[in-house]
């Protein structure tokens, strides 16, 4: 008899006359909704208890024949629908790891049931697609403590629209900001500003609440502006009554702009001609100075090699360091001469010819590697989180669980890399040269596309907004998703570099994590960000010019001390957020202020961390101190973090407490030319801290020198503890 009821599931028996629910548009929601799907339960990829979906729902006609065909899985029974393992478990009648779902009485149990009566159909190609879902209200403004019912509403390919609330999967983005309940109810919880997201099948919707602090603020402390980012960023502080901090001292403007700008200490007579200059536009004009100075190009050729992985490949390396320079050394060559970002992004994207005459193409080698199959190697999501600020991974294997992105969209994307062929040599043997061609040249003449590997379907190249921009077979297809990539209208672009250069100045993204810009994301002031992107391309994608308008605006010159109002804020840029300094920027600070420059094996003496451009090369101290192994595109490969280790090298180690006593050292030197001790003190706190002592620390250092009979150890402790002081090792 088991065989005859797995016949009568698999639709011998006729449907119900009655409107029978669709198994793509009712039953997978609910199944989704209730958490069935989701990757801690039955959507994980070996099931839980001998049941198993694909995870939240990426293919229906898989979770089709799960539900309903699999002897071990199976969860309905056609003879006695109410006796259903999916009903039964759902309404808590029968033990289940997951608790009661609902009631019998609920809408979900009533669908869920029909369905089982009417055959338990699967996906009906008839149903009418989704096209878009909305929520509302999508913005509103709550005080703690309020609730407001969201409305979720899918518009379908036939163009009829209709209320899913009940089907909608609602989650928070900040809980401690904003809750909602799974039925849709927002409530807000403390003042501050938080999103919440509705899923509906493959699409969704976000709707951003706002809770403004009950508290009152001198309406004068918004006015002080110097340009459209303090116009959003003032409005924003405003809307939350958040309060702004006093603007920066002069002091502390050029260390911070020197150290953001250049991953440079200025120098005590740098510090001290700025702060003698009574010209009101001296800090615009630091700022020129700064974006035309060699280091910053330096250290922006670092930055951007973040950016495209440029290291060595972790086997079977073809380039070697020699690739790894010559790279780095293209984009030093390009960020001096000012190009253009998309021109500079393009030129990587479209890459081809050997490694030796052009060295981007270093970028595919380290993406692509021994892949024969472009499409199949680390290129496609390395290509849209890096130019699109885009984490499309996940839809390799299955939906992206919080964006529209579907497995069909990611190998519709991974197609433009199908034709990326690398004639890969060692070093030894010549250039490694990337050529456009598919594995298998018979098949260059046929359109461009791939197999999607779960359906078999083919798929051509189709960017990931999902419209047309046909690659043609004789041409470069990478050359095609470049024009839609770089075009002014594809705001993803802009966004993710906007995005990236605003988190570097200002210690903390519009869009955190910096590179995952999604609808389901959305950046804390939507104005200025929509602002700054239309700048960027207003100005051509001129890096310089967006770096300073930023350097310029008042939010950037805001002093990194709080005031009672905004001590708690770390997203609405009331006050500088003090960071720690990079990695290289540290190790170099460190080395000039003691004046003993750190070795670099391969490198000549004298060479800067910063000016490093391999991530390979050994050194503690940058890898304790989070320096980046470009090992995957994600931002989150360099860290800030304080740890233990890093402390402990600070305290102890050789490029502190060695540096610090070198016989040839700044110290060392100063020691035997000046013999003021009030002179000496001066020039170790302007060396490091880039000020003079304040009287209070004067007194102190000078009663402590008093105590102490050796000269040369006292000041060594001095440096020491500088070193290891906040000021110093924190950009503020």
């Amino acid at each position: 008899m088991r065989w005859l009821a797995v016949a009568l599931v698999a639709g011998v028996v006729a449907p119900s006359a009655q409107a029978q629910p669709s198994f793509l548009n009712e039953v997978m929601p609910i199944l989704t909704r209730s958490g069935c799907n989701q990757g801690s339960c039955h959507g994980k990829g070996t099931g839980q208890n001998g049941f198993r979906l694909s995870l939240r729902g990426y293919a229906p006609e898989q979770d089709h024949r799960f539900l309903t065909r699999e002897f071990d899985g199976r969860r309905i029974d056609p003879a006695t629908p109410e006796a259903s393992l999916l009903l039964q478990k759902a309404v808590g009648a029968v033990p289940h790891e997951g608790g009661r779902l609902f009631g019998v009485g609920s809408r979900e149990y009533a669908t869920l049931l029909a369905w089982v009566k009417a055959g338990a159909p699967g996906p009906n190609k008839s149903d009418p697609a989704l096209s878009r879902l909305e929520i509302t209200p999508n913005s509103k403004a709550l005080k703690p403590g309020d609730t407001t019912p969201l409305v979720a509403t899918a518009t379908f390919a036939d163009g009829s629209k209709k209320d899913v609330t009940w089907l909608t999967k609602f989650d928070a983005n900040d809980a401690g900001t904003v809750s909602v309940s799974p039925a849709g109810e927002a409530k807000a919880v403390r003042a501050g500003s938080a999103a919440v997201r509705a899923m509906f099948q493959t699409d969704v919707a976000v709707a951003v609440f706002t809770i403004p602090h009950d508290r009152p603020v001198d309406e004068a402390r918004y006015t002080a502006r110097n340009n459209v980012v303090d116009d959003h960023v003032f409005a924003r502080l405003r809307e939350l009554r958040i309060e702004p901090s006093d603007g920066c001292t002069d002091a502390e403007f050029v260390r911070r702009a020197f150290l953001d700008s250049c991953g440079l200490m200025p120098t005590p007579a740098e510090v001290a001609a700025f702060l003698a200059d009574r010209d009101p536009k001296k800090r615009e004009k630091l700022v020129d100075a700064l974006l035309a100075r060699p280091e910053f190009s330096d250290y922006w050729a670092l930055q951007l090699g973040d950016i495209f992985q440029n290291r060595k490949e972790r086997d079977h390396d073809v380039r070697g360091v020699k690739g790894v320079r010559s790279f780095h050394l293209w984009l030093r060559e390009q960020v001096a001469a000012n190009r253009p970002w998309n021109e500079l992004a393009r030129d990587v994207l479209t890459a081809t010819g050997s490694n030796t005459d052009n060295p981007a193409v270093g970028y595919f080698i380290v993406t692509v590697g021994e892949q024969r199959h472009g499409e199949n190697s680390e290129a496609p999501e390395s290509v849209a989180q890096a130019l699109l600020g885009t984490r499309i991974g996940c839809a390799r294997c299955h939906n992206h669980p919080l964006e529209r992105f579907t497995q069909d969209d990611f190998y519709h994307f991974a197609a433009y890399f199908s034709r990326v062929k690398l004639d890969r040599r060692e070093a030894r043997q010549g250039p490694t040269t990337l050529r456009i061609s598919h594995p298998d040249t018979n098949q260059n003449k046929n359109p461009v596309g791939v197999t999607q590997p779960r359906t078999g379907q083919f798929m051509k190249a189709r960017p990931l907004d999902r419209t047309a921009a046909d690659a043609a077979p004789d041409g470069d297809p990478r050359a095609a998703l470049a024009r839609w990539v770089i075009d002014a209208k594809n705001e993803a672009f802009a966004g993710a570099m906007v995005n990236r250069v605003w988190r570097h100045y200002l210690g903390v993204g519009l869009v955190e994590p910096v590179d995952d810009l999604r609808a389901t994301n959305p950046p804390t002031n939507p104005p200025l960000w929509a602002a700054l992107k239309a700048e960027f391309v207003a100005k051509r994608y001129d890096l310089r010019a967006l770096m300073r308008l930023i350097l310029t605006s008042r939010t950037y010159q805001q002093s990194a001390t709080t005031r009672a109002g905004n001590a708690t804020d770390d997203r609405y840029y009331s006050h500088y957020y003090a960071r720690r300094l990079p990695a290289e920027v540290l190790l170099d600070a460190i080395s000039d202020a003691t004046g003993v420059p750190e070795r670099f094996d391969g490198y000549p003496l004298g060479t800067r961390a910063v000016q490093v451009p391999d991530p390979g090369t050994l050194s503690d101290f940058l890898r304790m101190f989070g320096r980046s192994d470009r090992v995957t595109a994600c931002a989150c490969e360099r860290a800030g973090d304080v740890t233990l280790p890093a402390v402990l090298h600070l305290l102890g180690g050789n490029a502190t407490v060695g540096k610090v006593q070198h016989p040839a050292g700044w110290l060392a030197r100063s020691l035997a030319a000046e013999k003021d001790d009030a002179k000496l003190l001066d020039a170790v706190f302007l060396r490091t801290l880039g000020r003079t002592p304040t009287a209070e620390e004067r007194s102190r250092v000078t009663g402590f020198r008093a105590q102490a009979q050796d000269r040369t150890a006292f000041y060594q402790d001095v440096l020491w503890a500088l070193l290891n002081s906040k000021e110093f090792l924190f950009n503020r």
